[in-house]
């Protein structure tokens, strides 16, 4: 774990799915031991699993996982790149394919 990370805070994320665009709210907090968080997102919130950051050339790698149930059950596996206030990187749902993930640092 980066001894600074750009990762904690909240963050408003866009995904680009073969069924439309998909927006969730992503709050990461971090912890003397790693991080933990929950998300956002068609009127549900839950947790992030396994939340772990690395450094990358571009900045900061992050990966997680989370369970949503709307509009159906899914894992949804994250792996993007945390530059400043912006990341992005994919998310995958399963054996679907991958999706695009954009997002900001919501301030305040």
């Amino acid at each position: 774990m980066p001894t600074t990370s750009h990762l904690p805070g909240r963050w408003a994320l866009r995904m680009q799915t073969p069924v439309g665009s998909i927006e969730a709210e992503m709050t990461f907090i971090q912890h003397d031991d790693g991080f933990t968080g929950q998300a956002t997102g068609r009127g549900e919130t839950v947790p992030l699993h396994e939340v772990r950051t690395a450094a990358h050339q571009d900045g900061e790698q992050v990966t997680w996982t989370q369970t949503i149930t709307k509009p159906l059950r899914l894992e949804l596996v994250f792996d993007v790149v945390v530059a400043g206030d912006e990341l992005h990187g994919h998310s995958r749902a399963g054996q679907l394919p991958k999706s695009t993930v954009t997002g900001h640092r919501i301030s305040g």
